[in-house]
């Protein structure tokens, strides 16, 4: 009878501790992971994103996005800005880039990047960024995606990359952004360097100390890259929400693969041994390291137990630099409008709520992270913004259900000069227009039929050139989009619209 009863007092234990652990994450809203990757191109991994591999897919090696991709849903036609600071003000918002007018990347407070041109100007545009206060001058002021989920009750993670906002700007560090933790983020939109031996400054080649990356003086002269100390803090800071019981919002925002291109030692040698050179070995390595720490953070989530109710996605905030290998075939590169330029890879992960190895022809865009990831946490927040929302969340397509609207327009807007002429777009269903501001000439795409954007079709199609070109025009109207002006008497680029009459 005695052994009985301690049998069933152990038994009354186990079951008493594991309603216990039941308790805590298990009935919790969703964790959120989002790995968002800086410069990123759409083939630049062992997943193919396209129909067929491509050379670059059998170039890199990603086992642990090949991994994810398995696991969850891979997005074949994901959409960002071509450019990094646009995107993740977009993120943090749910606005288009031609609504929040942050259009161009950021850095020091009230100077553009553009470099002037022989014809043009580009208009004012919100070239300080993203801020928490209105009253700071060339900023948007906005409810923020980590403002929204805090308030809700989950502990938000900010860790890499921030560039939402100028330096001098409260909008450069996160913390005024929503963020509870902040670790390595500030104005900048890359690293002084990816080696701790160099204390990730750019002092050691004579850099810019605006380029230094904060706070992580702990790995300052260690042999460690930053990717790899960036996923040490990150994994950090799971196991604290873990152990008390709270649901996280972790931003793993790493720099890699933007410049400076280091070799990541841990893979850089294999790649020349297979007969890359030094640059395409070393930005190889880089991506294999940005590999490794997606497969720690979710080996991290798996050891806690919490993968079930945890949610992974994985995103680029632009295309590819002109550096790097072409993504055939998709044409052009970071900052052009062609696909190059915006699409990026996207795979979501979350066990139980999504099919494994899935695969979606829908075209999605950056501001519908913002919605999305409300819509997983359960958050109700269209009374709680003040700004309009362009996004559209992307859930029902994780339940199979397609888009209310698989035509729906989607917009890009760049007026600027720098690196590349400037330009406004759209895509519609398979059909994209593209507007260029300096000689308002136009190109056309059937993405379906040419997804190397080769045969502009303007001269066979022109219905559907005016018809996108009135539906362009719209949204930088209703938007209120900056255009550039003329040098030589002030004028205004024309709307598309105008240009085509």
């Amino acid at each position: 009878m005695k052994l009985f009863r301690f049998r069933r007092t152990i038994i009354f234990l186990i079951i008493t501790l594991l309603s216990i652990h039941s308790f805590g994450q298990g009935n919790l809203k969703p964790n959120i992971i989002f790995f968002f990757i800086d410069d990123m191109g759409w083939q630049d991994t062992s997943v193919p994103f396209y129909k067929e591999k491509t050379k670059l897919n059998k170039t890199y090696r990603t086992p642990n996005m090949e991994r994810m991709a398995k696991e969850g849903m891979k997005f074949t036609q994901a959409y960002a800005c071509a450019v990094c600071s646009p995107s993740r003000i977009s993120l943090m918002t749910g606005m288009n880039a031609a609504r929040h007018q942050v259009t161009n990347w950021t850095l020091r407070k009230d100077k553009s990047p553009d470099p002037k041109h022989k014809i043009i100007s580009p208009p004012k545009w919100n070239l300080n960024g993203l801020s928490p206060n209105e009253k700071i001058d060339h900023t948007i002021n906005a409810v923020t995606l980590p403002q929204l989920l805090k308030e809700a009750g989950y502990r938000t993670i900010h860790v890499g990359k921030a560039h939402f906002g100028a330096g001098g700007t409260p909008g450069e560090d996160p913390l005024n952004l929503g963020f509870d933790v902040n670790i390595g983020g500030h104005a900048a939109g890359g690293p002084g360097s990816y080696y701790g031996k160099n204390n990730f400054s750019a002092k050691w080649r004579n850099g810019d100390e605006i380029w230094d990356i904060p706070g992580l003086d702990s790995y300052h002269g260690e042999d460690i890259y930053l990717t790899e100390a960036l996923t040490i803090e990150a994994n950090k800071e799971i196991d604290k929400a873990v152990s008390d019981d709270t649901p996280f919002y972790l931003y793993m925002s790493h720099y890699a693969i933007h410049a400076p291109w280091e070799k990541d030692d841990r893979y850089y040698q294999k790649y020349i041994d297979a007969g890359l050179n030094e640059f395409n070995a070393a930005y190889a390595s880089m991506i294999e390291g940005m590999d490794k720490s997606l497969g720690d953070i979710i080996g991290n989530v798996e050891k806690h137990g919490i993968n079930r109710n945890t949610v992974i996605v994985f995103m680029s905030d632009n295309g590819q630099p002109k550096q790097a290998t072409r993504n055939r075939p998709l044409r052009g590169h970071k900052l052009t409008p062609y696909e190059g330029g915006v699409r990026v890879p996207l795979i979501v992960k979350w066990p139980g709520e999504i099919d494994l190895g899935i695969n979606s022809k829908d075209y999605i865009i950056i501001e519908d992270i913002f919605p999305t990831f409300l819509e997983i946490a359960g958050v109700e927040y269209k009374s709680k913004v003040s700004q309009q929302i362009d996004g559209v969340s992307f859930v029902p397509l994780f339940n199979g259900i397609e888009q209310k609207e698989m035509d729906r327009p989607i917009f890009w807007h760049f007026p600027h000069t720098y690196d590349q002429p400037p330009y406004s777009s759209v895509r519609k269903g398979d059909w994209k227009l593209i507007y260029h501001h300096i000689d308002q000439s136009f190109e056309l795409f059937n993405l379906e039929k040419y997804i190397s954007e080769s045969e502009n079709l303007v001269e066979k199609e022109q219905d559907k050139v005016d018809e996108l070109a009135m539906i362009l025009s719209d949204f930088l109207r209703e938007t209120e989009a900056g255009m550039p002006v003329y040098n030589n008497d002030g004028r205004r680029v024309p709307y598309p619209d105008d240009a085509v009459k």
